[in-house]
């Protein structure tokens, strides 16, 4: 008989999934919100109790679904990875909804409150099936489930920019599904599996067999990029700035800090558990995702530095740290793709913190969002104003913060990286003071005295002070005591 904590990855994605449903039966939209926190409070205590049991007994397991055994049935893999991977997207779900919940009150009308927290639930579902799920059509189910949600969320705040802004990311967002189901059909020809592991099997021996290196070199290419679409990846990025930008707080925040992630971390899972590292590397797909993320790197930095509005400019931001991600996965080494994964989780704490900072300063200036408009509202919310300083500096790489931990990891895998190695660092260096110069200049804007009077809105908002302590705990605790986290990457990589 398994162990009764086998069951904890379905009960999470059940929970989650029943959460949604229920959520039009609240009474309100406050209510509605609460039980969501609890939903994801929940969660992030059963898999952060999940991720220490795994780590300690150094094990991963597989959990059948249904009655029906491989290669038929469908199938959960977990390790300690995937746990504390989904531990933490949990708990930044419920921090995002906390600190945008008295924006969000009055961005959204209350009718729709109630069916946004449907969305989010299934969107923490869907990261929650994408970072377990071993069964790759699943995976592209709830691929599509998040796309749905992520757009219903952008567009809540029902506006002619976020309306337009939503279309944009839905047809983009679909060219990217639609290319990853092509490369899944394509690969259900070649092997007739979609279970992982009998994938891993056949696709390893076709790859011995010498003649399928073109099928696998396309199959793998389309899920690749399909993903890369979907995650923002340069070139690929036009639908994210006016996506995140306009929406309401909690919605950027998780768009920004999470929603990204789950289909990267579902790549780099199919990239092990499908095709084996050594397999993606002799298939060159490493070479275009190292030059693509470090021009997104570069031109993300570029783009923000050239933005007047604080929402968008923390939007391009994004794409230049998502570009440090798809650099660490193709160096095409465990030390990249370990740093890749921590970066991953740095961005899942650093990017929310900024956009409830922004938020909350926005708000109490009226939700002005000009850089020049906000100046001097970190003294009227010095709370807010840490928060944005400390995730700004993060993200400049100041050290014992998280940003400082991710850029060194990324430093030292480039170091055996070869011929990228000279590449890499450059970027890195590059694109630090990149950051700096957009950041910096953000960071002096809010803490300076306005150059004319404003009437300022000052309520007090204890739900964005919850949110930001603990996301400020997060960049600090990342930054300064990351070897437990690193620890388990490194387990949980080489159990895939």
């Amino acid at each position: 008989m398994q162990p009764i904590y086998y069951n904890i990855p379905f009960v999470c994605i059940f929970l989650c999934m029943v959460g949604g449903i229920t959520m039009p039966l609240q009474k309100n939209g406050q209510t509605a919100l609460r039980t969501t926190v609890a939903v994801c409070l929940a969660v992030a205590l059963l898999c952060g109790g999940l991720a220490g049991i795994l780590y300690a007994r150094e094990e991963s397991f597989v959990y059948q679904m249904g009655h029906f055994p491989a290669p038929w049935g469908n199938e959960l893999y977990v390790g300690p990875l995937e746990a504390m991977l989904t531990a933490v997207f949990a708990l930044v779900m419920a921090m995002s909804i906390l600190g945008g919940r008295q924006t969000f009150m009055e961005d959204v009308l209350p009718p729709k409150q109630r069916f946004y927290f449907t969305m989010m639930c299934m969107i923490l579902a869907s990261l929650l099936a994408l970072s377990f799920t071993n069964d790759i059509f699943t995976g592209y189910v709830f691929i599509e489930i998040s796309t749905l949600a992520a757009c219903a969320i952008v567009m809540a705040r029902d506006t002619e920019k976020t309306i337009a802004a939503t279309i944009r990311y839905l047809v983009i967002s679909l060219l990217g599904s639609g290319l990853f189901l092509i490369g899944l059909a394509l690969l259900y020809c070649v092997t007739g599996h979609l279970l992982m592991p009998q994938l891993l099997t056949r696709v390893q021996l076709l790859s011995l067999a010498g003649g399928y290196h073109v099928p696998l070199t396309v199959v793998c290419g389309l899920l690749a990029i399909g993903m890369g679409i979907k995650s923002a990846m340069f070139p690929f990025y036009a639908w994210l700035p006016q996506a995140h930008g306009g929406a309401t707080t909690s919605s950027s925040a998780v768009l920004s800090g999470l929603v990204l992630k789950g289909y990267i971390i579902f790549l780099i899972r199919i990239f092990y558990r499908v095709f084996s590292i050594s397999v993606v590397r002799s298939l060159s797909i490493m070479d275009i995702l190292f030059v693509f993320g470090i021009a997104g790197m570069l031109l993300g930095s570029v783009m923000a530095m050239r933005e007047e509005h604080i929402k968008r400019m923390l939007a391009y931001s994004s794409i230049a740290q998502i570009g440090y991600i798809f650099m660490g996965i193709g160096l095409g080494t465990d030390a990249g793709i370990v740093a890749a994964f921590f970066q991953i989780l740095s961005h899942a704490v650093t990017k929310p913190l900024l956009f409830l900072s922004a938020g909350r300063l926005s708000e109490i200036r009226h939700h002005e969002k000009s850089l020049y408009r906000l100046r001097g509202t970190a003294r009227s919310d010095r709370l807010a104003g840490v928060g944005f300083t400390l995730g700004g500096l993060s993200m400049i790489g100041i050290p014992l913060l998280t940003g400082f931990t991710a850029k060194f990891f990324f430093a030292e895998a480039a170091v055996v990286g070869g011929l990228r190695m000279w590449a890499a660092i450059l970027a890195l260096a590059v694109s630090s003071v990149l950051n700096a110069l957009y950041y910096i200049p953000a960071i002096i804007a809010i803490w300076s005295r306005p150059a004319e009077e404003y009437e300022e809105l000052r309520t007090p908002n204890r739900g964005f002070a919850v949110a930001a302590v603990v996301l400020m705990a997060g960049v600090v605790l990342l930054g300064t005591a990351a070897g437990p986290v690193l620890r388990v990457i490194r387990m949980g990589l080489s159990m895939l």
